[in-house]
């Protein structure tokens, strides 16, 4: 195995030292004292550093109780799914149209490639627009002159088009990179005829559309594997207590979502036999009120595999509340951008969201846009100033990648 240990955060330093433990490794490795070798690998915002391999080191014969590190294998805690970021309807544009080809590629190692770049190895999946995308678009869009009324509740209309011109290709890419990659999936909006505003912004789920939109993830679930992209979870809702005025949102109430969950979507997930995570909540630490309710449903939590949280509001120690109280249900921050709003030494921020999240029963870190432009577009309203983990600087000739400090974190 491989030991990954922090030493300091000292003037916003952060550096990692990789001690190869087995046997074969450390003969491979070794120094002339027999010694593993360390091999250090550092960044520093101060310094503009980012991933430097540095001369390697190795361990000495003494020792100072400050400095050992005690692996103790008969404690476990959760199991990782791993770290990664979304790509949206913008990043996916933005990688498909603003890089040449060879460009992309490098793009696509440098955030998957487990030995070429960072390994990602979580995706988070709008389903359909969401305030990072280049148009208002659901999986089932009414024809124009159609009537919402009844709308469309056998799913005729039900199309993944839109994502094959350059969002599958890129997911394909990106699980060949990384065949352990794990796709997660979240609507910010059913379509607009299944909602109280006849929109895909603001409103709520019109009860005649409970069962068609569990008929919705039954068919996005099947496509999309069809298509070659295998869905790992899904949550109902992104944010379902934040109803934006100017992009794709929806509210849902913690009783709406267990009636949701116990009597449509868990019994279509069911019927169809598709093993897809079913994941409650998608909001804030601050608001586990929330998923508290709905896990305490015994009908709707038989359904669920467990909370996805957010960081924007609360403290991260509410996910250890929820292991408290549901330790059979697994938890797993699905969001958290950083942007213009951040101040201080971004690198230490994003470094402890990482390390506290997985402190507190995370089984994955996700970020948002995998890329953004120079001027942290394109977006559809919402966030005008959040940060992607790639910059595609197209103003410059030619486009340059710029890694940002959430890459680097």
């Amino acid at each position: 195995m491989s030991l990954l240990t922090r030493s300091s955060f000292a003037a916003g330093l952060s550096l990692f030292l990789l001690a190869t433990l087995p046997e074969s490794l450390a003969q491979q490795t070794a120094s002339s004292s027999g010694a593993p070798r360390i091999e250090v690998v550092e960044s520093s915002q101060e310094l503009h550093e980012t991933l430097e391999e540095k001369p390697p080191l190795t361990f000495g014969a003494s020792r100072t109780a400050n400095l050992t590190i005690t692996v103790d294998d008969t404690v476990k805690y959760q199991q990782i799914d791993g770290f990664g970021a979304s790509l949206t309807d913008s990043s996916a544009w933005l990688l498909w149209n603003k890089l040449t080809e060879p460009q992309r590629k490098e793009a696509m190692q440098m955030l998957f490639s487990p030995t070429k770049g960072i390994g990602l190895s979580v995706l988070r999946q709008p389903m359909g627009a969401s305030d990072f995308a280049l148009s208002d678009y659901s999986y089932d869009d009414l024809p124009s002159g159609q009537p919402l009324s009844p709308g469309d509740p056998d799913l005729k209309h039900f199309s993944i088009d839109h994502d094959r011109a350059y969002i599958l290709p890129l997911l394909r890419e990106a699980l060949v990179l990384n065949a352990n990659l794990k796709i997660m999936a979240s609507p910010w909006s059913p379509p607009g005829w299944m909602k109280t505003s006849g929109s895909m912004i603001e409103g709520t789920l019109l009860p005649s559309a409970y069962a068609p939109f569990a008929k919705y993830f039954v068919r996005f679930v099947k496509e999309y594997e069809a298509a070659g992209v295998p869905i790992y979870a899904i949550t109902m809702q992104n944010e379902p207590l934040n109803i934006p005025g100017d992009y794709p949102g929806m509210g849902m109430t913690a009783r709406e979502q267990i009636e949701f969950l116990a009597n449509d979507l868990g019994p279509a997930f069911r019927d169809a036999q598709i093993r897809t995570k079913i994941l409650v909540f998608d909001h804030n630490w601050d608001l586990i009120a929330y998923p508290i309710q709905v896990l305490s449903d015994t009908k709707a939590a038989a359904f669920a595999a467990g909370t996805a949280t957010h960081c924007y509001g609360g403290s991260v120690t509410a996910q250890n509340e929820l292991h408290e109280r549901f330790p059979d249900k697994e938890i797993w921050l699905t969001e958290c951008s950083g942007g213009d709003w951040q101040t201080g030494k971004l690198l230490q921020q994003q470094v402890r969201l990482a390390i506290g999240a997985m402190r507190n029963w995370a089984k994955s870190v996700v970020l948002w846009n995998l890329a953004l432009d120079q001027n942290r577009e394109p977006y559809w309203g919402g966030c005008t100033t959040c940060r992607g983990i790639l910059t595609v600087n197209h103003a410059a000739q030619p486009s340059q990648i710029v890694p940002t400090v959430d890459y680097t974190a």
